[in-house]
């Protein structure tokens, strides 16, 4: 079934049918435009909640990210910005693929339907033109076979009227043969606009409407089709890039899976562990023994509550460093607890160690290749050598200098694994050590952590340089730990005396 048989009488239906179906195209076309604007704000959105969220450099969160459900979040972040690169793309596809390529096949339809339509029209002004042609001969016809037979009617009058002359009879009856003569030309004339008429008329209907509705038709069929190629691209501009969502949906699934609870409280613990031992039991101290007052007030106060050793109380009075100090061994890494002392002190020496085989790499190959141009002179001069063998000898020299010292360090560290104690109220009421005094605290703990984890911002520089008093270690301890002792005892007993 085609248009140009069955819609042969209904060209203003066709009219509107065509234009509807373009009308569509455009809304579709539309539609889609404000689909992929969406998309894109959806991306950019989406982007900005993962910078919002993610980490600046060297912050407080960008360190935290060795605990692996800090560093899940991480990459939950940076999935969901690929996630978004994929909604910019299904829009970019969209775009390209739907909103121009239907934008340039619309304006094509629209100058081929404009053509059709033309023609059209031009035919029927054709055969409306032919009509009026015979519509004209068939009244001209109609008024002179009027006029003849009056002619004819006054000729036989005017031969029955016994007054008339014969002139008169002679000139009526030529004037009705002349009028009939001209209205059989009428006749004829009008006969032959009338076939002429019915010819065009057949072609109009019977095959130049036909032909140009059969196109009407396929342009239409066309358009469907092509717009329904831009329904599926639809989907499949959006199905194409799933599985590439689907990629940055699992690593959202595998961040979540790759979370260990126990390995971020071992982490916590290698980062924060401090080396010491738990402090012991505080001893009672009676008074009523005659101690001496002086001595008593001379000697370190009461010790503070539990929550004092552990770092939360409000005036930080058992902070072991100054976080204003500018006096601190950042070198040997002295203000650090004992176990990160240790710790840095290894990973010194492991950075070292690399960076000092790299010389030696180094230096191997320049032996080799100035071997190669005391053999070979055309390749090069030995001499050109000398700047870069002596300088890589004296990185050499100055990395194992800086060796032994981080490992005669780490040997005073007491090397791995070894706890060292210090005592957090080493004077009795007569101002000596005593060999039992508790205070200890432990590697095992986090309120270790909060002694060196923070530093006292109520004491400046210039209040450690004037100690008020000395102590004396009873123990014998590395030189470092004995100044790293000192320094504490003589930090707390300013504390209290002040």
């Amino acid at each position: 079934m085609d248009w140009g048989t069955e819609l042969w009488d209904q060209c203003d239906i066709i009219d509107k049918h065509t234009q509807s179906g373009l009308d569509l195209v455009e809304k579709y076309v539309k539609f889609v435009k404000e689909r992929t604007e969406i998309e894109q704000n959806y991306a950019k959105q989406l982007r900005n909640l993962s910078k919002k969220y993610s980490p600046k450099r060297g912050s407080k969160e960008e360190q935290e990210c060795r605990f692996s459900n800090h560093q899940a979040f991480l990459d939950i972040l940076n999935e969901m910005n690929d996630y978004a690169g994929q909604r910019e793309l299904i829009a970019e596809n969209m775009m390209i693929n739907i909103c121009i390529e239907l934008t340039k096949y619309l304006q094509e339809l629209k100058q081929e339907r404009k053509m059709h339509l033309s023609e059209v029209k031009k035919a029927q002004q054709y055969l409306e033109g032919t009509y009026k042609h015979l519509d004209n001969s068939k009244k001209r016809f109609e008024r002179e076979w009027r006029e003849a037979e009056k002619a004819a009617q006054y000729a036989e009058k005017t031969d029955q009227d016994l007054n008339a002359t014969k002139a008169d009879v002679e000139k009526a009856k030529q004037q009705a043969h002349m009028r009939t003569h001209i209205a059989e030309e009428c006749k004829n004339d009008y006969a032959s606009q009338l076939q002429k008429y019915n010819k065009e008329q057949n072609q109009f209907y019977f095959t130049d409407m036909p032909l140009i509705f059969n196109r009407l038709q396929d342009m239409d069929e066309r358009r469907i089709k092509k717009l329904a190629q831009g329904y599926i691209l639809f989907a499949d501009t959006e199905r194409h890039v799933m599985p590439i969502i689907g990629k940055c949906l699992e690593g959202i699934t595998r961040a979540g899976t790759n979370v260990n609870e126990r390995n971020d409280s071992v982490v916590l613990i290698e980062q924060h562990k401090s080396g010491f031992e738990r402090p012991g039991d505080v001893e009672f101290e009676d008074y009523s023994q005659g101690i001496n007052r002086a001595s008593s007030d001379s000697s370190l106060s009461t010790p503070k509550g539990p929550l004092e050793l552990l770092g939360r109380n409000k005036n930080k009075t058992f902070r072991l460093f100054n976080k204003k100090s500018k006096s601190v061994d950042s070198e040997g890494f002295t203000h650090l607890p004992p176990e990160q002392r240790r710790k840095r002190l290894q990973q010194k020496i492991d950075d070292i160690s690399k960076e000092l085989q790299k010389e030696m790499d180094q230096s191997e190959a320049l032996g080799k290749m100035k071997d190669v141009y005391e053999k070979n002179p055309q390749m090069g001069d030995p001499a050109s050598l000398a700047p870069q063998i002596t300088q890589t000898a004296q990185n050499m020299e100055r990395l194992r200098g800086e060796l032994n010292k981080y490992e005669s360090w780490l040997a005073e560290a007491g090397g791995r694994g070894d706890s060292i104690r210090y005592s957090t109220h080493s004077l009795n009421n007569n101002g000596a050590h005593n060999p039992n005094s508790p205070g200890a605290i432990s590697e095992d703990t986090d309120s270790s952590q909060a002694i060196y984890s923070e530093f006292d911002d109520e004491f400046e520089e210039e209040e450690l340089a004037a100690p008020i008093g000395q102590c004396t270690a009873l123990y014998s301890f590395p030189g470092n730990i004995i100044q790293l002792c000192s320094s504490t005892c003589v930090y707390r007993t300013h504390l209290f005396s002040s």
